[in-house]
């Protein structure tokens, strides 16, 4: 059952372009599934239209696609029914098999959508997992949807941070090996993704004095040097040049007390140094209900928390929550800026 407690009264009607994705993975399927329930926005696939017609019948769902039309205004979705920007490729992997032939495509599809939203066409845009080797299987350098939609912002920093509706889990690096870490974080860095961080909090989520914890790299957060010098020498003068700019942080804390009950309930957003130094705290709360928001571009962008599953693919075993999510997220961020003392999707402290 879609919880619609965030949802507003106002006209404003929120139109959200979606990405399905690796088109032989789950993507598909959750889209699919996840608009047979109402949305208080317009939801437009980017996409081919026949791949979504054949999934849905895979899966013996209803789906009714209508052509976008921009100059129409819009309006609300209707369950099993969905706004289609047709996309022409014929696609050349199945349900559950990859074909490098189909990267092409999908890179497209996030272009397209991407360019929507720097347009103002769209209010944000929501991305279904991709398969990062099948597209580097083509030749075509792919690191991630969060650079790739930042190369083609050609502006802004981009941040990755995941949520569900307690807690925040920001990250200095992202897609890196562990080797590459410690050389990655340095203090200019540190200091522009912290910024950012603050920025989007007060900004899109309407936090008005964001409270930040700050993770340590090492071990007890170095131990004063003893068991690494990355905090000495780089994330302490960060942190202190940015409480002189006003900022509220806390930190370095060692990560494995930063996500205890006290903090969880006192601070909005918890910066950790690397990938996995949080998302598995995170993700072992609630695995299947995180977003996966970018902050720092000029764009909304929202997406799921997991892969393409591509064993699912097809299956009806699916689950579309993390997709629902990503969507009502984006719904209430398009809106953050039309309502006064709203409370959005993410806006209340972790608990």
């Amino acid at each position: 059952m879609l919880n619609t407690d965030w949802m507003t009264t106002d006209q404003s009607i929120p139109r959200l372009a979606v990405t399905p994705g690796e088109p032989a993975g789950i993507g598909p399927d959750i889209l699919i599934t996840a608009i047979q329930q109402p949305f208080d926005a317009e939801l437009i696939a980017v996409a081919n239209p026949d791949l979504l017609k054949q999934r849905a019948a895979l899966l013996n769902l209803p789906l009714t696609l209508v052509e976008f039309n921009s100059t129409i205004p819009s309006e609300i979705h209707r369950p099993g029914e969905l706004k289609i920007l047709p996309i022409d490729h014929q696609i050349k992997g199945i349900p559950g098999k990859p074909s490098p032939n189909d990267a092409g495509y999908i890179l497209n599809t996030l272009k397209i959508a991407c360019i929507g939203c720097l347009q103002n066409k769209f209010t944000a845009m929501v991305t279904a997992p991709v398969n990062k080797a099948v597209i580097n299987e083509a030749g075509l350098p792919f690191t991630g949807h969060t650079e790739y939609l930042a190369e083609i912002c050609g502006s802004g920093y981009p941040v990755m941070m995941l949520a569900d509706q307690k807690l925040r889990v920001a990250l200095v690096t992202t897609h890196l090996p562990l080797s590459e870490v410690s050389d990655a974080i340095t203090y200019e860095k540190l200091k522009q993704v912290i910024n950012i961080v603050w920025y989007d909090l007060h900004n899109r989520f309407d936090i008005q004095n964001p409270n930040i914890l700050v993770c340590g790299l090492n071990p007890h957060a170095g131990e004063n040097g003893y068991l690494g010098m990355e905090e000495k020498n780089i994330i302490i003068p960060a942190l202190e040049d940015l409480r002189q700019n006003g900022l509220r942080l806390t930190g370095p804390v060692p990560a494995d007390t930063a996500f205890n009950l006290e903090n969880l309930q006192t601070f909005d957003v918890i910066v950790t140094m690397y990938h996995d130094q949080g998302l598995p705290v995170l993700k072992s709360r609630g695995f299947g209900e995180i977003v996966n928001i970018t902050l720092g571009l000029p764009i909304i962008r929202t997406s799921v928390d997991h892969g393409t599953a591509l064993s699912l693919a097809g299956t009806g075993q699916g689950n579309c929550s993390s997709l629902t999510s990503a969507i009502n997220c984006a719904i209430s961020l398009s809106k953050v800026n039309e309502r006064q003392n709203h409370k959005d999707f993410f806006s209340t402290k972790v608990v």
